[in-house]
C-alpha cells in the first residue's frame, strides 16, 4: 500500500476508533453511530467486539502492509522493466503494454505498467493545460472533406535522412493516407494527392493551411484583375481543375484532426519503425503501407452517413496533366523557350506566339498548344554562330584625344576676368 493510501485509511481508522470508544463508554449507542461512520449496525457490532478483545489494534483491517493475493510475482515485474529500458524505452505505457504482449507474450494491465514505470522514475505524469475551444462536429460523410499537411519530424531518429509526412485524415471516418517524402512543397503534395485518389478517389473538399504551397501569396495580374479572381498556386489550381473545394485553416488548432493525428504518429510510428530498424525513405513508405490498414481498423469511426463522396476519376481524364505545375512560355523566333534556367528546340513548325509547359511529377517536360503535345528536345549546348566574337561583350576603351600643338584649339584664348582674380 502506498505511504499516502496508508495515511489516509490511519485518519480513517482514528475517526472510527474515537467513535467506537464513545460506545464502549456508554456515551454513544450503536444505532447513532450508524449514520455516523457510514456503516451497518452489524458492522459496527462486530467492529466493537474486536476492539474490545484486541483493544485499539483491533481498529486496523487484516490485509494491513500483506501482498494481495492476486499480485503479480516480483521476477515479472523486474522482467517487464528490464525490458522497457532495453527494448521500449521512451514509450508510452498504453504503447508499451501493446508490444509487451505482441511481442514479449508478458500480459499485464496498462495501469499497471503504467505505476511500475512511474515507480521506477521512467515516466512522468502529463497534466495538460489546454486552451478552450470551440468543437466543431465531423462531417457526415466519408470524402465530404480531407484534412491535409505536412508534418516535418526526424521520423528516421537519425538512421537516415529527416523526412516530411504528407498525411490525410478524412474528417468523418477518420481514415489516414499518408506518404514520405524529402521535402514540402509543390511536387510532394502533387504526388501524394494523386496516390490519394488512386486509392480512394476525389475528395469533394481538402482542408489545409496557408502554407505557400497551398495558398498563393503573389499579387493578382491584370488578367485576373479582368476575371475578378484571385491568383491560385499550382496545387489550388490542379483542386480547382478536378472540381475540390480548397479550404484554408486560420490556426493549426482549426484542423485539430491531423495535428493530433501527427502527434501520434509521432509517438507510435516512429517507435514501430525503430524496433523494424527502418532506415530510407523507400523502406519507410513500404511499411506505411503495412501500418495505416491496422491503425485505421483500430482507431477510425463509422461516420454518421454511409454515402461515400469520393467521385472516380472521369474517363479519358489524366491526373498526370492536371497534377502537375502548368507555366506559360513565349516561344521565340527560333523555335526555342526557355524553362527552369533550361533552354528547349520545339521541333514542330507552329505559329504558336506562347506555349504551355507541363513540368510532371517524374520531372518530365511536355510542351502544349491548344491541347496538342509538341515535340521538342532539350538544348545541352548552344551552337556559335559563323559570325561571333570570341567575347560579345568585348570593348575597346578609348584613349582621351590630346590635340596637336598647332590645332586651333591651342590657339584660342580666353578673356581674362582682373577683378575675380586671386591675390
Amino acid at each position: 500500500m502506498a505511504e499516502r493510501d496508508i495515511i489516509m485509511a490511519s485518519q480513517r481508522e482514528i475517526k472510527r476508533l474515537h467513535v467506537i470508544h464513545k460506545i464502549l463508554d456508554k456515551e454513544l449507542k450503536q444505532v447513532e453511530a450508524v449514520d455516523i461512520l457510514g456503516l451497518s449496525d452489524r458492522q459496527i457490532r462486530r467492529v466493537v467486539k474486536t476492539v474490545r478483545i484486541e483493544g485499539d489494534k483491533g481498529i486496523t483491517h487484516k490485509s494491513r502492509g500483506k501482498s494481495s493475493n492476486v499480485a503479480i510475482p516480483k521476477k515479472i515485474k523486474d522482467r517487464v522493466i528490464g525490458l522497457y529500458r532495453e527494448k521500449y524505452n521512451g514509450f508510452g505505457p498504453l504503447l508499451a503494454n501493446e508490444k509487451l504482449s505482441e511481442i514479449d507474450k508478458i500480459t499485464i494491465g496498462t495501469q499497471t505498467l503504467r505505476n511500475w514505470l512511474i515507480e521506477e522514475g521512467e515516466w512522468k505524469i502529463r497534466r495538460n493545460h489546454k486552451e478552450h475551444r470551440q468543437w466543431r462536429e465531423r462531417k457526415q460523410c466519408f470524402g465530404e472533406m480531407v484534412q491535409m499537411d505536412g508534418s516535418h519530424h526526424d521520423w528516421l531518429e537519425g538512421r537516415g535522412p529527416k523526412l516530411v509526412l504528407m498525411g490525410y485524415i478524412d474528417d468523418a471516418a477518420g481514415k489516414t493516407f499518408g506518404r514520405f517524402y524529402d521535402y514540402e512543397g509543390t511536387m510532394p503534395a502533387m504526388d501524394s494527392f494523386k496516390k490519394y485518389i488512386n486509392k480512394n478517389g476525389i475528395p469533394n473538399s481538402v482542408y489545409l493551411d496557408k502554407h505557400t504551397t497551398y495558398k498563393s501569396n503573389g499579387k493578382p495580374t491584370k488578367e485576373d484583375d479582368l476575371n475578378n479572381r484571385k491568383p491560385l498556386s499550382q496545387f489550388e489550381r490542379a483542386c480547382e481543375e478536378l472540381g475540390v473545394d480548397v479550404i484554408h485553416a486560420d490556426s493549426p488548432q482549426a484542423k485539430g484532426r491531423i495535428e493530433r493525428l501527427f502527434k501520434t504518429f509521432q509517438d507510435r510510428l516512429i517507435k514501430e519503425m525503430r524496433l523494424r530498424g527502418i532506415k530510407t525513405k523507400e523502406e519507410a513508405n513500404k511499411f506505411l503501407d503495412e501500418y495505416l490498414p491496422i491503425y485505421d481498423e483500430r482507431f477510425s469511426v463509422e461516420p454518421a452517413k454511409k454515402t461515400d463522396l469520393h467521385r472516380t476519376v472521369p474517363e479519358g481524364a489524366n491526373l498526370d496533366n492536371v497534377l502537375c505545375r502548368k507555366t506559360v512560355r513565349v516561344l521565340k523566333n527560333d523555335f526555342t523557350i526557355s524553362y527552369d534556367n533550361k533552354l528547349y528546340q520545339v521541333e514542330n513548325r507552329t505559329r504558336a506566339k506562347k506555349v504551355l509547359v507541363r513540368e510532371h511529377i517524374d520531372e518530365r517536360i511536355s510542351i502544349q498548344y491548344k491541347g496538342e503535345t509538341l515535340n521538342h528536345r532539350e538544348i545541352t549546348k548552344r551552337p556559335k554562330k559563323a559570325n561571333d566574337k570570341k567575347n560579345p561583350y568585348e570593348f575597346k576603351i578609348r584613349k582621351a584625344y590630346m590635340p596637336p600643338k598647332d590645332h586651333p584649339w591651342r590657339k584660342y584664348k580666353t578673356r581674362s576676368y582682373p577683378q575675380y582674380a586671386q591675390n
